[in-house]
Order: C-alpha cells, then sequence, then structure tokens
C-alpha cells in the first residue's frame, strides 16, 4: 500500500466514524436504548473517529511509518469493533476483546513518542 492508499483508507475510516455516528444516533437509538449500550457506542465511535484522524495524518508523512499506522488500525478493529458489536447485541464476554484494542493504541501513541518520525533536519530538541 502506497501513502495515498493509507490516505484513501483513513478518508474511508472517517467516513465510516461519521456514518455510524449518525446511524446510532437515529437508525440504532431504539436498540441501543433498550440495550441502555449508547454510552458504549458512542465510546466506540470516539476512538474511531479520534485514531482514524491520526492515521490520515500519519498516511501523510512521507515515509509513511507502517507499525504505527497498523497499531491505530488494530486498535479502531479491536477496541471500536468489539464495543459496536456489544452495543448491538449486549454480549458482554465482547468486553474481554476491547482491551487488546486499547493496548494497540498504547502502542501506537508510545511509538509516536519515542519515535516521531519527523525528518531528522527539522527535528528539534
Amino acid at each position: 500500500m502506497t501513502n495515498a492508499g493509507a490516505l484513501r483508507f483513513a478518508a474511508i475510516l472517517g467516513f465510516l466514524a461519521v456514518a455510524l455516528g449518525a446511524f446510532g444516533a437515529h437508525g440504532l437509538k431504539e436498540i441501543l436504548a433498550r440495550n441502555e449500550t449508547t454510552a458504549i457506542w458512542e465510546k466506540a465511535v470516539f476512538y474511531h473517529f479520534i485514531h482514524t484522524v491520526v492515521m490520515f495524518v500519519l498516511a501523510n508523512r512521507q515515509p509513511l511509518h507502517w507499525g504505527k499506522w497498523f497499531c491505530f488500525l488494530f486498535g479502531i478493529g479491536l477496541f471500536s469493533g468489539s464495543l459496536y458489536v456489544l452495543a448491538l447485541t449486549n454480549a458482554r464476554w465482547l468486553g474481554a476483546i476491547t482491551p487488546f484494542g486499547g493496548i494497540a493504541f498504547l502502542a501506537g501513541w508510545l511509538w509516536l513518542a519515542i519515535a516521531p518520525g519527523t525528518n531528522p533536519e527539522n527535528r528539534r530538541n
């Protein structure tokens, strides 16, 4: 995948975050209320959207740092994905998967803190 492909993928994830947020607020309102999982859905959308923005920023860097980018992708899939399904099904055992997504997010952020990947010519202390 190229930087352009990573940008497109991040854009699609951004589209999905907005669509899922709207769908949860309108189309799934009754199901989420019945399951008492509206806050869970909202948290899934929030983390999905924030980390999609980070992926978009990373995709604009040359060279693309795939490890960091994939940490955030896996985080969205595991963290937000498990929360989306949990909110819809009320299958509480899915909460056991969610922390693995959180670990992926933490790994991506820590990796950015340790090795931001900026151009050495532009790096400042």
